[in-house]
């Protein structure tokens, strides 16, 4: 697929205020998607005209009711909303939106935006992966972040807890983007509060819902359309077997993108799905050059990395705690695995005081739950 030319001269449209509206209560329009969305607008040559013709439209499909048309004055609610929260609303083929999600088949016609907007322009690669994501998972989704951001590539991912938060993190200083399931203004997971509210700052927040709308199970396949959709390629970090992540590999490669996947230990769970992307074709990621070598012809242009004032820290280990509950124990336990991790590792992946983690490992020692391998390596034992 060739890829959308980010250096196109073509003069591209703004919407009218009028317009704006007018797009905004067609696509809030019951029954309306964005493939109804453009035959409606191919076909009466505008939003207004589709608009009028909504009901005339549903009665001749054989509607029992009247369709519900979204009203002047509730699109007009949700955008001062968005307004207030800094949010601009981005029409397909206005300058901000962004040329690889206009490549897809049936791109959102309008896309909520918050953020530093210049990143839009920049080459994206997603990073995804397992929410219960293992501290090595983790550790390697920071590295290749943080080394393909270095290249000039914005990291894009879902704001998931675990490998989607890592990327995230390791990608803030040099461009990340998060495609959110609910409103721009909608926080989830809450613990990612700070975070989200972080991107928004310095990196870009994108959705497709309305303001206020707080995100459903059926809502991240479509947010994981997005992901794929904004990107160059997608990296596959941890995956199990009926992981979202693999709906978002296999949306990247219906639309033509690069996919990529780190393999894993076969004895954890979260390897299955990466392992199985790639026995059937996928891109094997070691290091970042695996990635990038491969986009570089794709892109068919060099792109000068930022320049950045500071490299990548970890977050600041936490006041100490003696405390430990339930929560904490479960925390551990699911960033370990099969697979050998660092101790240190794993309390800057888990967030815990240092205390606090070995306090559970000792606990799971004891418990005959943990093996040792030396040079503070640590895995949970086999079951």
């Amino acid at each position: 697929m060739a890829p959308p030319d980010s250096n196109d001269r073509t003069p591209k449209r703004l919407l009218s205020d009028e317009q704006r509206l007018n797009w905004l209560r067609l696509i809030r329009s019951e029954n309306v998607g964005p493939v109804i969305f453009r035959e409606l607008v191919n076909h009466f040559g505008g939003s207004g005209a589709a608009l009028e013709a909504l009901p005339q439209l549903s009665r001749s499909g054989g509607a029992r009711r009247a369709i519900s048309i979204c009203s002047l004055e509730r699109a007009q609610a949700e955008y001062t909303r968005a307004l207030k929260f800094g949010a601009s609303l981005v029409a397909l083929g206005e300058p901000d939106y962004p040329n690889w999600l206009a490549s897809v088949d049936v791109p959102p016609p309008l896309i909520y935006v918050k953020g530093a907007l210049e990143l839009l322009a920049r080459p994206m690669v997603a990073i995804v992966g397992a929410r219960n994501g293992s501290a090595i998972g983790q550790k390697f989704a920071r590295m290749l972040a943080a080394d393909i951001g270095r290249e000039g590539f914005v990291i894009a991912s879902g704001l998931a807890r675990g490998i989607d938060t890592a990327a995230h993190v390791a990608s803030l200083e040099r461009g990340t983007l998060a495609v959110l399931a609910g409103g721009i203004d909608s926080v989830y997971p809450p613990e990612n509060a700070d975070l989200q509210k972080e991107i928004g700052e310095r990196g870009v927040l994108l959705s497709e819902m309305p303001v206020g709308y707080k995100p459903r199970g059926k809502d991240f396949p479509r947010r994981n359309r997005l992901i794929s959709g904004v990107s160059t390629g997608v990296i596959v970090v941890e995956a199990a077997y009926r992981s979202g992540s693999l709906i978002t590999a296999r949306l990247a490669g219906e639309q033509g993108r690069e996919v990529f996947a780190v393999p894993g230990n076969p004895l954890d769970p979260r390897a299955a799905g990466t392992n199985r992307l790639l026995r059937d074709g996928a891109g094997l990621v070691t290091c970042a050059d695996d990635v990038i070598s491969v986009l570089a012809p794709i892109l068919g242009q060099v792109f000068a990395p930022p320049v950045s004032k500071s490299s990548f820290d970890a977050a600041p280990v936490p006041a100490i705690e003696v405390d430990v509950g339930r929560s904490e124990r479960e925390r551990v336990i699911t960033a370990l695995g099969v697979s050998p991790v660092d101790i240190d590792e794993l309390i800057r992946s888990t967030g815990l005081p240092a205390r606090q983690v070995q306090i559970i490992l000792l606990e799971l020692d004891l418990a005959s739950r943990l093996e040792r391998h030396g040079n503070q390596l640590v895995s949970l034992r086999e079951a």
